[in-house]
């Protein structure tokens, strides 16, 4: 059992809210009329902080109920790129931190403070984007999970990056989750990161609420 006691507990989710593109929250009931208050939600399946299943691009058909539970526990890198510029790719030199760190299974979670912007046109067509390069590291590193602050780990505006990207961690095994905020309230290296998707049948993908432990 994880021992959370002395633990410092930072949530890393963006609040879902209906001023979002791709989320609608309606009245279902209310305690006035029906004695209970109670909303109906429609949720794109990437909107905010989100999991991405292989299917999201058919690299395979596993859907985000069929991925292990046991994946979405587990130890973080943080590296800090707060200093990156809109559209820059982010490269192998910049792991250089963790580079001889980071061990297989273990999971990165890159800061680039993105999520600042996240009520900005920036925020989605100027993000920082994974090199390919970048991504093959990744993959020869056997790294677990992948955590960034855009909507995206490549271009979307460049529907040719962005498929290769994909298809790179996910070939790799690597889990990607995307949307993450707050990561500016992490202040050490090493972290148990937490990301539970919501279990959807046949999910491409689907919101996440991601903890860091500390």
């Amino acid at each position: 059992m994880m021992d959370l006691i002395g633990k410092n507990v930072i949530d890393l989710t963006l609040t879902l809210s209906d001023k979002m593109k791709g989320v609608s929250i309606t009245e279902a009931r209310s305690l006035a009329k029906d004695g209970w208050n109670a909303s109906t939600l429609e949720l794109y399946s990437h909107v905010g902080t989100h999991m991405d299943a292989p299917l999201h691009f058919e690299v395979t058909q596993q859907s985000i109920d069929e991925i292990s539970v046991a994946r979405f526990i587990s130890e973080a890198w943080v590296v800090n790129l707060s200093h990156i510029a809109p559209s820059a790719m982010i490269t192998v030199s910049d792991m250089s931190p963790i580079a001889n760190k980071i061990k297989k299974g273990q999971s990165l979670i890159l800061q680039t403070d993105w999520s600042k912007r996240v009520d900005t046109k920036s925020y989605r067509d100027e993000l920082p984007r994974i090199s390919k390069e970048l991504a093959l590291w990744m993959g020869k590193k056997g790294i677990g999970l992948l955590g960034v602050e855009p909507p995206s780990v490549a271009d979307v505006n460049n529907l040719k990056e962005v498929t290769e990207i994909h298809t790179i961690l996910m070939q790799n095994d690597i889990i990607i989750v995307e949307g993450l905020t707050n990561l500016d309230s992490i202040n050490k290296e090493q972290v148990t990161l937490i990301a539970l998707p919501l279990k959807v049948l046949r999910g491409d993908g689907a919101p996440a609420r991601v903890l860091a432990l500390e």
